[in-house]
Formats: C-alpha cells, structure tokens, sequence
C-alpha cells in the first residue's frame, strides 16, 4: 500500500516538472525584443496572455494534483490506521475463538449431559404418564361413582317459648337444633336408593328436635330414612319403594307428623298428561309395618290412596283421597322400655326408678278407672295419649276403646295473582275415621250416651306467597279442630296443643334469605276441645283443675332459622 501512494506522487513530480519546463516565456519575450514591430508586440502580448491562462491552468491542475495528493495521504493514514484495527481485532477474535472453542467443548459435555438427562426424563415422564393414566382411571371412576349420589340436608336452629298463663302452668323456653344429612343413588337405570340420618331421641318418633340442654352432651342421630325404589324407565308411571321412606302420598298435620318416615312398602302408579284440564291422575298403596311381634299377633296398616291434577287458567286444583285401615293398634300402649325410651318409671313399691336412654318416656292416661302404667311396657305416645282407653277385662291390659280406619279428602289449590311470587293457596280437608266408637268415654272411663262418636277432623289453611326465591315472602293462618279418636294420637302433630281432642289456630311467616336460607315465625295457638272426656290433656297436665271446664288458649312461639344444602 504505501508503494503505491509513492508511484502517485513521483509521477505527479514529474508531471509538474514537465509542465513548467515546457513554458518558456523568457525567450519569446527576447524574440519579440529583436523583432521590435508593433505586429510583433501584439503578437507578443497574445503570447503572454496565452502564456498567462496556460500557467492559470498548470496552476489550477496543481492544486487538483495537490488535493489528490493530500487525499491520498489521509487515505494512507486511515488505511494504516484501519490495519492496526485490523490486527488488533485479528488477535482478540483469535482470542475470542479460542474461548469460543472452550465454550463449544464446555457446550458439548452439557449437550451431552442433557441428553442423558432427557433420556431419564423421558423414562420418569413415562413412568409418571402411565401413573397419572391410573390415577386419571381412578379419579374418572371415583367420579362416575360419586356422579350417581346426590347429597342433601338441612340445619334448623330454633327459638322456642310456650305460655299458658292463666293456667298457672310455669312458661317455658328453650333452644332447639335439627340437622338431617344424606344421600340418594342412581343404582341402575331402574333403582334408587336412599340413606338419611337425622337428630332426635330415639323414643320421640315425631320430632327430629334436639333441646340445648343436658351440660353440652353429645346429641342423639338415628336412621331417618333408608329406602330402595324400583322405577322402570321403560315404564316410569310406575314406582314401588321399600324401607324407611318420606311419605308417599299427600297428607297434611291434622293425620301425621312431618317428621315421621313410615317403614314398610309403596307401589304409585302416575301418568301425565298433556292436553285438556287433566293433568296427572296417580293411584297408590302402602302395607306398613309398625309392631312385628315374635310371639303374638303384628301390627301392620293397610292404605289406599288416589289424586288428580286439575289445571283451568290461573287455578290450579290438586283433589286427594286417602284411605288407611290399623290392624292391632292396642300394641302401641303395651310398647316396650326401648321404644318409648323410659327415663323414668315406677317399681311395684310406688318408688320412682330412673332407666337408661332419653326420650318422652311412658304417655300419661288412663284406661277406664285405671291409669295407664308409666313403666314398660306402657303406652307410645310423645305428646300425650289422648285417645279413649280402656282396660280389657279379659287381659288385663288397656286398649283403644275405638278401630282406626282413616279416610282423608283434601282438595289443595293454588291461585295465580298477577304477580308470580305472590300465588294464593287454598288448602281444605276433612278426615273421619269410620271406626271411630259410637260414643266417649268421660274422665271416669264410663260411656257418655249423649254424646257421639268423636272421629272426625276439619282443616283449612289459606296462604299467600312462596319460598323458592331468594327475597319471597309467605304469609298463612290455618284452623283445625280434631276430636278425640279422628287419628291415633302416637302418630299427630308434635307441635299443637295435644295429640288429639284440639282446637288449634297458626298464623306462620316465612322469608327466603338466600337460595339455601329461610327464616320463619309460627305461632300455634290451642287449648282441649272437650275437657270432659278421658285423657284430655287439659286435665292430665293440670292446666284446668275441674273436668267440664274450658282451657285457656296455650301459645307456642317458635322462630327459626333454616340452612338447606
């Protein structure tokens, strides 16, 4: 390179050189001199003027050759400077591949270690896919399996006060919880099943309740319900259930408890339809079983049971019939320890003994002239024995003075107002047992021939409004009265003035908090139908002192609290 930049600048040397050897104006100068004419000097100042502008020229080329000069001089200067760059960079990318080509090495082991480490990965990967592929069976049979379950159940927390206050009876309140869980199966396409648990003493059949009492002991859970159901899809208007079940027919306060769950068998037949005012006709029948004796004669109920559907505009009208026939009934006042869950009881001395287990113990009453034992085996009945009693000569031991063969009619009715969360419902029923006796017995067991038989039971609850909604709001009274021997006392209402022989008003609220959360107000307002017949609670419980004379009105307050899940 800097060979090159010389040869430039020789060559421009003599270029310049050449140039100021060729201009000779000193000698043409000398001619003119000689010649001497005017022709002669024109022509010589032509010359110098040529002369002039060819120096102009040589000047002018000289400064191009001086700037290509000096370019070729910068350019020379970059150059070496852009070769000592050059090698500095040389040297340090020699230096970077050299680090480069550790790095590689260094890339490669790594390389090389995590392919190992990929092939091992890729073994426990697999090892883990077929795991999770297990687990996954698992979790989808587990989950197939819980599919088929449907969990529910309910926690009601409860205020309770109860005042009778010119009876002189002592008012009472108290605290009370219910909680009741459990689940219901698809078996099959063809069979259901259920299990249910619930608080509650065992001997008090008709209330799950369970009183905040007792110095913060355990709380008492027994089987509710435990049922299998047979419903063909190839013929759903057929239904057959078995076990412990909910009610399966309609009924109302004034014949069962709501907490009761009756054990024995069921057969529905219901069909639909889709056209015309008719829309659902059922037909039904229960055998239950409620006294297996292993020596002597069972006690068993036997009912039948039809309903309609009736749908006209905004009214819709749901007729029921109910008939059921008590073989044996006597059996309930000869109950054992167990089932009436005695605490208490008396020996033949007169002295009171204390026995194992909760629960409202023997009912008081009398049979006849006799009062009804209050040790095992005694009469069942968690909110008193009312019906009329008497002692069977033959035996000895009480019995019901009447048959029992319910026949129930109830005509339900639901009447849309306009506004949808405010439907009024109309509820009317009348029951009689047919086998009521012809005529009561007195508070001395002996007959009353003026008076008539006392089976008979009229019910009416009006409402206004629903609790499906979150914000809804009911608002209901109901009436009935209830002669002595219409129902078998063990199995009515729990929360009215007695069992039987009752005249009882309820005025009822109820809010619909949150979709799972209701919040209710009862009032149960009763007193003894006729305080002259035997076993009137008035008198046994000594809210009157002289038979014949009208009870004060009891009032219970209840305010609840309902969690439903």
């Amino acid at each position: 390179m800097k060979t090159l930049v010389w040869f430039h600048v020789v060559v421009l040397a003599a270029a310049f050189a050449a140039g100021q050897t060729s201009s000779k104006p000193k000698a043409a100068a000398q001619k003119v001199t000689k010649t001497g004419g005017p022709s002669e000097i024109q022509q010589l100042r032509d010359a110098l003027t040529a002369q002039q502008e060819q120096m102009e020229q040589q000047r002018q080329q000289m400064e191009q050759l001086k700037s290509q000069l000096q370019q070729l001089l910068d350019a020379t200067q970059q150059a070496n400077a852009a070769a000592q760059k050059g090698q500095s960079s040389a040297d340090q990318a020699q230096s970077t591949a050299a680090q480069a080509q550790q790095s590689a090495a260094e890339a490669q082991r790594l390389a090389d270690q995590a392919s190992a480490n990929a092939v091992e990965a890729k073994t426990a990967l697999s090892l883990v896919n077929n795991k999770s592929q297990d687990e996954a069976k698992k979790i989808s049979a587990l989950s197939d399996a819980l599919g088929r379950f449907r969990f529910s159940g309910d926690v009601r927390l409860r205020g309770e006060s109860i005042f009778q206050g010119a009876s002189g009876l002592a008012d009472r309140n108290r605290a009370r919880i219910r909680a009741r869980f459990g689940f219901e199966s698809k078996l099959n396409e063809d069979f259901s099943a259920g299990v249910f648990i619930a608080t509650g003493s065992l001997g008090d059949l008709t209330s799950a309740n369970e009183s905040l009492t007792n110095f913060f002991n355990r709380k008492t859970i027994g089987l509710d319900r435990a049922f299998i159901t047979y419903q063909p899809v190839a013929h759903n208007w057929l239904q057959v259930t078995g076990g412990k079940f909910a009610y399966t027919w309609s009924r109302t306060s004034l014949t069962f408890d709501p907490d009761i769950n009756p054990e024995g068998f069921s057969e529905k037949l219901s069909w639909n339809m889709n056209e015309g005012i008719l829309k659902n006709f059922s037909l039904g029948g229960v055998q239950l079983l409620y006294s297996e004796m292993s020596a002597g004669t069972d006690s068993y109920s036997l009912g039948a049971h039809a309903s309609a559907k009736l749908q006209y505009g905004p009214w819709t009208a749901t007729p029921q019939f109910f008939a059921m026939k008590w073989n044996n009934p006597s059996a309930i006042l000869q109950a054992s320890a167990f089932a009436a869950q005695a605490t208490k009881a008396t020996d033949s001395g007169g002295k009171t003994i204390f026995l194992p287990g909760e629960g409202p113990g023997c009912a008081s009453g009398s049979a006849g002239s006799t009062k009804l034992p209050s040790s095992a085996p005694c009469a069942l009945a968690s909110n008193g024995m009312t019906n009329a009693v008497y002692t069977d000569p033959a035996t000895g031991l009480p019995k019901f003075l009447s048959g029992f063969f319910y026949t129930d009619y109830i005509l339900n009715n639901e009447i849309k107002t306009g506004r949808e969360d405010l439907p009024l419902n109309v509820l009317l029923e009348f029951q009689q047992n047919l086998d009521a006796a012809s005529h009561p017995l007195d508070t001395n067991g002996k007959v009353i021939p003026d008076l008539g038989s006392q089976g008979k039971g009229y019910m009416v609850d009006v409402s206004l409004g629903q609790t499906k909604n979150k914000n809804d709001l009911q608002f209901g009274y109901g009436f009935w009265r209830q002669e002595q021997d219409a129902i078998l006392a063990t199995f009515s209402e729990s929360e009215q003035r007695a069992s039987t022989n009752i005249v009882e008003h309820r005025i009822y609220a109820l809010w619909k908090l949150r979709s799972n959360t209701i919040a209710s107000f009862n009032w149960w307002r009763g007193r003894t139908l006729n305080t002259g017949l035997e076993n009137n609670a008035a008198l046994i419980q000594g809210a009157i002192k002289t038979a014949g004379q009208e009870e004060p009105y009891l009032n219970r307050y209840q305010f609840d609290l309902i969690y439903s899940f």
